[in-house]
């Protein structure tokens, strides 16, 4: 079964996205890039950067790990959500570190529903 791991924008988390409903809406339809996960798959966590310019983001993915090993639930995929692939002026940087330290499939991006000017 998959577990997946949902990483945003700490700003965008905390003030613009109302509890990510977007990409949990996303994943429960399985659209956008969730369409490649069948019914047992699951979200077994969001997970903020830690704030620009995503300096803690290492630390936090070693955390998701430790803190949920007791429970046998580690992320087997993350996944970048679109308030960093599309509006992050610090994404490349970000999505470089994840990639380099998840050891695991990291996939940019989550759900199609992206309004335009939300983060204009």
């Amino acid at each position: 079964m998959e577990k997946i791991l949902i990483v945003g924008c700490k700003k965008a988390m905390d003030d613009v996205c109302i509890g990510c409903s977007r990409c949990m809406v996303g994943f429960n339809r399985r659209v956008g890039e969730f369409e490649r996960y069948d019914k047992d798959a699951e979200i077994m966590g969001l997970l903020n950067c830690g704030d620009c310019p995503g300096a803690t983001i290492v630390t936090r993915l070693a955390q998701v790990n430790l803190w949920n090993k007791p429970m046998n639930e580690i992320p087997t995929k993350i996944h970048i959500a679109p308030c960093i692939t599309d509006h992050c002026p610090h994404s490349e940087i970000l999505i470089k570190k994840i990639k380099a330290k998840a050891g695991i499939e990291v996939i940019e991006g989550t759900h199609p529903y992206k309004p335009n000017d939300i983060f204009a």
